[in-house]
C-alpha cells in the first residue's frame, strides 16, 4: 500500500458494513451500529466486536470519536465518495508500478467499451483534478 498519509486503509469486511453505516446514518454510537448490523445479517456480532471494530477505525483515521457523557460518538473522518477516489487513486497507482504499461493499457481498452456518454463524463472529472 502506498505510504501517502492521504490514501486511508483498505477496509476489512466488518470494518466495510461499519463505515457503510455510518456513511449512512451520519453519527452513530456502538451500539446503534450494533443493532443496525444485527437487524441487517443473520450473523449476530456481539458489542464488544463493533466496539472493538469501531476503536481501530478511529485509531486508523477513519473514525471521529467524542465523549458525550458515558457514550462515544462516531462519525466518518472522510465522506465515502472521498474514501473511494483515495482507495482507487492508491490502488491505480499500485497497479501502475506493479503492472506498467500493461494495466495503462487494461485501462485504455476498459475505457474505449464505455458507453459514450460515460466515458465522456469520466473525461470530464478527470479534467476537474
Amino acid at each position: 500500500m502506498p505510504s501517502d498519509p492521504q490514501t486511508p486503509p483498505e477496509l476489512h469486511e466488518l470494518e466495510a458494513l461499519v463505515m457503510d453505516h455510518v456513511w449512512d446514518a451520519g453519527e452513530v454510537t456502538v451500539r446503534q451500529t450494533l443493532d443496525a448490523l444485527n437487524a441487517s445479517d443473520e450473523r449476530q456480532r456481539a458489542y464488544t466486536t463493533v466496539m472493538t471494530i469501531m476503536n481501530r477505525l478511529d485509531g486508523k483515521g477513519l473514525l471521529i470519536r467524542r465523549r458525550e457523557g458515558r457514550t462515544d460518538v462516531y462519525e466518518a473522518a472522510l465522506t465515502a465518495d472521498e474514501y473511494r477516489a483515495r482507495r482507487a487513486a492508491a490502488d491505480v497507482e499500485e497497479l501502475v508500478a506493479r503492472y506498467g504499461d500493461e494495466a495503462l493499457v487494461s485501462f485504455a481498452r476498459e475505457m474505449s467499451q464505455l458507453d459514450p456518454d460515460r466515458r465522456r463524463r469520466l473525461q470530464r472529472l478527470a479534467r476537474r483534478d
